[in-house]
């Protein structure tokens, strides 16, 4: 037993070794010597919310422009309800006509044959520094100017013909703008987005879901005097923002924590913010429909092995020195599978519907869902295809279901 028991130390003394020094950079960080990882302060396991969606109702998703549109990940419409448009991975933001797509907008004043068309939308990822990377979009209804956040080259405006976008906001309080990821407009022409990290670039995202780390900031721009303030820091990976319909507050999600939080524009909170929901998951965006409520995609659910690695750094640090690649380390804090999962809230923050493809069979990794005139529009940064689902369907099977009870 003694003897074994010092095999065992001395193996897993080789393991500490190994992993302390990586010698064959063969460890998914192994290009990011700095990296560190940082607690996520989860609410207890029990908490997080457990709701389902029994029929798989996402299964009846109509798949959309396959393979014409590489990694939509927001999807709008104009002031006259047309569109869709959407911002693509080679960097430009299309527009369907209604038979086909055109090129409306792009955000890189340098593009080139890097930014050809390539079979993926992950095909891209290392040229999106060049390219751009048009994420959140949304229309100025007064105006018709398309906002942009475009992961790479800050905030940015085009106007309603299109062309070259012009940059708003690169940097605040003198630190770049380096992962900026969605936004949203007030009645006064005032911008709120998020920069998801100081540190990480999009490209980096992987990176940026491991370690957890706070450089996550809320900032708003002011059109009328072109200042930028940041209302928020320390944030870790906030991302998708919507704002309330009478326009006192908006949510905006927190991709490592899985939650919704809500910032105080009108009232006796302004100013300040407070949690708006917990969510069973992972989130993107999060998009606001004529009724008032909110529509949050979710990226996946979250399993115990992602909550367990969350809360507990040095642990995760020490695996991902271990000879595994990034893209499994990825699978297990996903679940083993891309799947989709949307919820949608009332205005106070209570979950009214649940929309889900488990096996992820006909739509998974959504990164943003926009209602609009009974049908739901889904994009993802991932996968080459929009989605889109009549809600008269969801209704239709809620009433089978509540009757037949």
């Amino acid at each position: 037993m003694a003897s074994a028991g010092a095999i065992a130390g001395f193996f897993f003394l080789l393991l500490a070794l190994y992993c302390g020094i990586d010698p064959f950079k063969q460890g998914a960080m192994s290009n990011f010597p700095d990296f560190e990882a940082y607690k996520v302060d989860f609410p207890p396991w029990s908490e997080v919310p457990s709701v389902e969606d029994a029929g798989n109702r996402l299964q009846r998703s109509e798949i959309r422009f396959l393979n014409e549109v590489q990694g939509p990940e927001s999807i709008t419409f104009d002031p006259l309800g047309r569109g869709p448009y959407t911002g693509v991975a080679d960097g430009r933001i299309l527009f369907w006509n209604g038979e086909s797509w055109r090129d409306f907008a792009y955000t890189s004043p340098n593009r080139s044959k890097l930014c050809d068309p390539k079979p993926s939308p992950l095909s891209y990822m290392k040229n999106e520094h060049i390219c751009g990377r048009p994420l959140g979009l949304r229309f100025d209804k007064k105006t018709g100017d398309l906002y942009i956040a475009d992961a790479y080259f800050g905030l940015m405006k085009v106007g309603p013909e299109g062309g070259l976008a012009t940059s708003l906001v690169t940097e605040a309080e003198g630190v770049p703008l380096r992962f900026t990821n969605d936004l949203d407009i007030d009645d006064e022409g005032n911008i709120y987005f998020t920069d998801s990290s100081a540190h990480y670039q999009r490209r980096n995202f992987l990176q940026l879901v491991f370690s957890a780390e706070n450089s996550g900031r809320l900032l708003k721009y002011e059109s009328l005097n072109q200042r930028t303030t940041v209302l928020l820091r320390n944030l870790q990976f906030p991302n998708g923002v919507s704002m309330s319909r009478d326009g006192s507050f908006f949510v905006f999600s927190e991709g490592s924590l899985g939650r919704l939080r809500r910032f105080w524009l009108k009232g006796d909170k302004a100013g300040t913010s407070d949690v708006f929901a917990l969510l069973p998951g992972f989130p993107d965006n999060v998009r606001t429909n004529e009724k008032g409520e909110f529509w949050v995609a979710i990226h996946c659910r979250k399993n115990l092995y992602a909550h367990i690695w969350g809360l507990y750094p040095k642990p995760r640090k020490f695996l991902l020195k271990l000879p595994i690649p990034a893209k499994i380390h990825f699978l297990l804090h996903i679940g083993g599978r891309s799947h989709a999962l949307l919820i949608k809230y009332s205005p106070d923050g209570e979950i009214v519907e649940v929309l889900e493809d488990r096996q992820g069979k006909v739509v998974r990794a959504i990164s943003e869902v926009e209602e609009k005139d009974g049908k739901l529009w889904m994009g993802s940064v991932l996968m080459p295809f929009v989605g889109k689902l009549l809600i008269r369907w969801i209704q239709v099977l809620l009433f089978l279901f509540y009757n037949l009870l």
